[in-house]
């Protein structure tokens, strides 16, 4: 530790938190392990059947996948089924006769040709029912073909609707709407260095409640392997519950145990962790489950600045600027690690005096002689019955 004169340390506020010049100019050309949307920036490769893990749980598949795609797949399921089920209707009408012989009584009325068999199978699904195209009672396999195409084109619908709400309903959406600041800051709050960062909800209506977590993701690569070996630690953080009412700032006070404590600024610059926050949250008006994820890099989180008060008291209400969310101004700290902040904070606390016991009271110089007075009277007396 430094014993000499101590330095302070502020990054200037401004809006683009890019432009604020650090020592890190090799952590940012490595790869964000979480981006800042929250999307994890990972490619999986040679995963064992995987196609038939998307197939067996094609609902999630269908969810997860692009608009254009998901639409492209129920159009093709629309147009396949009618191709379908118009196959087997050209075939019954060749079985049947009714294209060699017009004066046959035919299976399926005005169906001579495989254009009116795929239009019949298509009115029939979509149940437009033009009225040129009917079912005879002459053939039963024909009614039993477009029993089950009723059937099937019910659950088509059913499975259609279902993945578009979920897909419209989709926590990703919500969670865009709650974001956390741009940068994390380090400042002194309550006596103990502090890193924190700023969270709000853009929306009018808010979550019932929210948890905050953080986790310091560290990368060492191996040189020899070429691995890379990726340690999880979980930073505490002070009142986790929140309210998202208002923008919150979470606060993790660096205390001894914890990543930080022996991390200078000095130190920071040359470290190449992720520091991954998120908070996950009930919303007020559907009861679903959202989470929303950041990542700060060291280049990210701003060494003597604290975030600038947003929120005006007015007489009817709480007026929130959110102009100002990502806005910081410069405070004071030192450019100490906390470990070598707490030291010195301690040695320079005054020191106690030790206590001296005081001389005894004349009320109790008078007992002590009081009671040696007693003891050679007692003495005396003895003696003197000893000699007679």
């Amino acid at each position: 530790m430094n014993s000499g004169k101590v330095q302070y340390s502020g990054v200037k506020s401004s809006d683009n938190i890019q432009s604020v010049v650090t020592d890190d100019s090799c952590y940012s050309k490595k790869k964000r392990y979480v981006r800042k949307d929250g999307s994890c920036n990972m490619v999986p490769r040679h995963v064992p059947e995987k196609w038939l893990l998307w197939v067996t749980d094609i609902f999630t598949t269908l969810v997860e996948i692009r608009w254009r795609v998901m639409l492209l797949t129920f159009a093709l399921s629309y147009i396949l089924s009618w191709l379908f089920f118009g196959i087997l209707f050209w075939i019954i009408a060749l079985t049947h006769g009714d294209m060699k012989n017009p004066n046959n009584e035919p299976c399926v009325y005005e169906v001579r040709s495989f254009t009116a068999a795929f239009l019949f199978s298509l009115e029939t699904q979509t149940t437009i029912g033009y009225g040129f195209r009917g079912m005879s009672e002459n053939c039963m396999i024909a009614i039993i073909v477009v029993t089950i195409q009723d059937v099937i084109s019910v659950f088509i619908d059913t499975f259609v609707i279902g993945i578009a709400v979920a897909k419209m309903a989709s926590a990703r959406k919500r969670a865009q709407t709650v974001g956390f600041s741009k940068c994390a800051v380090i400042s002194i709050h309550d006596g103990h260095l502090c890193l924190s960062w700023r969270v709000g909800d853009f929306r009018r209506n808010h979550m019932v409640e929210g948890t905050s977590n953080a986790q310091l993701i560290e990368f060492q690569a191996n040189n020899n392997t070429g691995k890379v070996d990726i340690t999880y630690k979980d930073l505490i953080i002070e009142e986790r519950s929140v309210i998202l009412a208002t923008p919150t700032t979470i606060i993790h006070k660096i205390l001894p145990g914890t990543p930080l404590y022996k991390m200078s600024l000095k130190d920071l610059r040359k470290e190449s962790f992720e520091l991954v926050v998120s908070f996950t949250y009930t919303d007020d008006c559907t009861g679903i489950l959202h989470q929303t994820r950041t990542s700060y890099t060291p280049s990210e989180i701003l060494w003597g600045q604290n975030f600038q008060e947003m929120i005006r008291v007015t007489r009817k209400n709480y007026r929130v600027d959110y102009a100002l969310f990502n806005h910081t101004v410069k405070v004071l700290v030192p450019e100490l690690s906390a470990e070598e902040y707490d030291l010195k904070k301690y040695s320079e606390q005054p020191k106690h005096k030790p206590l001296h016991i005081s001389s005894p009271t004349p009320a109790v110089e008078l007992v002590n002689g009081n009671n040696l007075e007693a003891e050679k009277a007692s003495t005396s007396s003895a003696v003197q019955e000893h000699k007679l």
